[in-house]
């Protein structure tokens, strides 16, 4: 691993022009000024001390790059002063070059002993002086390099120690299996996911190769398509992945999905390969895929389910059209066939009154009254049938866009006499226009008003109320009366064919609200009544809004 920037190099620009310190020890005032004299060539930091006391105190504030100590001076000499600088472990290895006035072979081993590593003997040459100081200040500044390079490589250490620790956090924390292999496959490192998803230990799986935990692996395979000549080669790579099969400890196999990232290291390649258990994802894969073939056989059969029943629709509903149709010719038939007997009943019935009224009496005039009437009701009653039975007979091009105010102005005129007759009070608000025929329209209305007439209450002026509202989807009409109601388990019956409530004393067929129910199925809506006996009845009926203009006429 190369020294990062940053590192001081020894020769530095910055280390050659930093000046040192260098400790100068005489007691002789003239002796320091020809030290000073000699050195201050050098361009160093000189520093006099006195005494050795002076120079110990120098020593507790700075380093020195080399101390010049006589060795003899008053209360303390050269040697106790050494001794006393070689027991503090600053100044320890701090280099002394003693100076003395004569040669003595007990001194040299002495000042050896004390750490001495010189000797200089007075008086001293300047340029010996200058070229053995010299020498010492090289070194000192080479040291002081080399402390700096040592400092900031342990700086560099303790944040690439710290950067491995939050890099192994990471790994740790790592939802996948991470493996990470030298680019022939030898595993170097793994997180503990690996080992609860392959149940191996690390110390089992590292220096393996990982095609033991995935006997497909190959970094080449996921190179696949990426040129070698592409200078983003590895960058391409990162994030690629492939669905393999992973084999656990006891030997079963699994699917599982690997995505890789390289990392070019001072070492080499790094492959960082994530692993995921896809086990789930396939089963719910394989689900679906059977979910959607169920699908598609059930498509296929409702297809042919669909094709079977659209053919007996058409072929029901061409029964049901022949059906119609024969019922609608024998509704027509009958309809002649039975009134002309009932019209010479009648007939008979008023001529024999007439001719032989004053021989009949008693009984005789009521069974003659008895068979006018009821020949004339079976006349109504086989009139009414025909109404009902045209009422589908009238195909969607009778549909127009119809006024609904017109509809009840025309039921109006057509009820005029009866009206007249009971003093009825019909009110309505605003109604719009609606898609309808506009003679079944008009008959509905029609019925829906002599219905609220004939069931008036005796001592009460008959009123009727139209309205209508809109809910988005359909208008509502309202017809509301003030009769004598119906009792509400009764609101279902009324609109059944013959089906009459009340007597005798209030004449009809019970096919005036069937009829009503016909049409409006026949536009598409629904009809119903709310009421109480006594209180009154209220009729609704829908008709849906298809494309119709809903703005009442005012």
């Amino acid at each position: 691993m190369s020294i990062a920037a940053g590192v001081p190099q020894l020769g530095d620009e910055a280390g050659s022009t930093k000046r040192v310190k260098i400790l100068l020890v005489d007691d002789t005032p003239e002796n320091l000024i020809s030290l000073e004299a000699a050195l201050d060539t050098l361009g160093e930091q000189l520093v006099l001390a006195r005494s050795g006391k002076e120079a110990l105190r120098h020593l507790l504030e700075d380093n020195f790059a080399a101390i010049l100590l006589d060795v003899k001076m008053p209360d303390m000499d050269g040697f106790e002063t050494a001794e006393l600088i070689r027991s503090r472990p600053r100044s320890r290895h701090t280099p002394i070059l003693f100076l003395t006035g004569y040669k003595n072979e007990e001194h040299l081993f002495r000042g050896y002993d004390l750490g001495a590593v010189d000797f200089l003997f007075k008086p001293i040459v300047p340029e010996v002086l200058r070229s053995k100081v010299a020498v010492f200040v090289e070194l000192s500044r080479k040291a002081e390099l080399l402390e700096q390079q040592a400092s900031a490589l342990a700086e560099q250490a303790a944040t690439l120690h710290r950067a491995q620790q939050r890099f192994r956090s990471l790994l740790e924390a790592a939802p996948d299996a991470m493996v990470i292999c030298r680019d022939n496959g030898e595993i170097v490192l793994v997180n503990s996911r690996t080992e609860l998803l392959f149940d191996h230990s690390r110390e089992e799986l590292l220096n393996q190769h990982i095609r033991l935990l995935v006997p497909e692996w190959s970094y080449e395979a996921f190179a696949a398509g990426v040129g070698d000549d592409d200078s983003d080669h590895d960058i391409r790579i990162a994030g690629a992945s492939r669905e393999l099969k992973g084999v656990r400890h006891d030997g079963h196999i699994f699917p599982i999905e690997v995505t890789v990232s390289p990392l070019e290291v001072d070492e080499g390649l790094l492959i960082t390969s994530a692993i995921r258990d896809i086990t789930e994802r396939k089963r719910a894969e394989e689900e679906r895929a059977r979910a959607e073939d169920q699908v598609r056989q059930l498509n296929s059969h409702l297809e042919a389910f669909n094709a079977h029943l659209e053919q007996r629709v058409i072929e029901r509903t061409e029964e049901l059209l022949r059906s119609n149709e024969e019922l609608a010719q024998f509704a027509y038939v009958a309809s002649h066939d039975l009134q002309e007997p009932l019209r010479t009943v009648s007939v008979y019935t008023q001529l024999l009154g007439k001719r032989y009224g004053n021989v009949l009496q008693g009984e005789a005039q009521n069974f003659m009254a008895y068979i006018t009437e009821n020949a004339q009701r079976m006349e109504h009653l086989i009139h009414d049938l025909l109404d009902f039975s045209r009422v589908d007979g009238r195909g969607t091009d009778h549909f127009t866009l119809t006024s609904c105010d017109a509809a009840v102005q025309e039921a109006i005129a057509t009820l005029k006499a009866r009206i007249e007759e009971t003093d009825a009070v019909i009110t309505r608000d605003p109604l719009p226009w609606v898609q309808s025929d506009p003679v079944q329209l008009t008959r509905l209305f029609q019925n829906l008003i002599i219905n609220s007439i004939k069931y008036s209450k005796a001592t009460e002026q008959p009123r009727i109320h139209i309205s209508a509202d809109s809910t988005g989807r359909e208008w509502k009409f309202c017809i509301a009366d003030n009769g004598i109601g119906i009792e509400p388990q009764y609101a279902e019956k009324v609109f059944g064919i013959f089906k009459r409530l009340h007597g005798r004393e209030n004449p009809g067929t019970g096919m005036g609200l069937a009829i009503c129910k016909k049409i409006v199925t026949r536009h598409g809506g629904r009809i119903w009544v709310e009421s109480q006996l006594g209180a009154g009845a209220t009729f609704y009926f829908t008709i849906p809004v298809h494309n119709q203009i809903t703005t009442p006429v005012l």
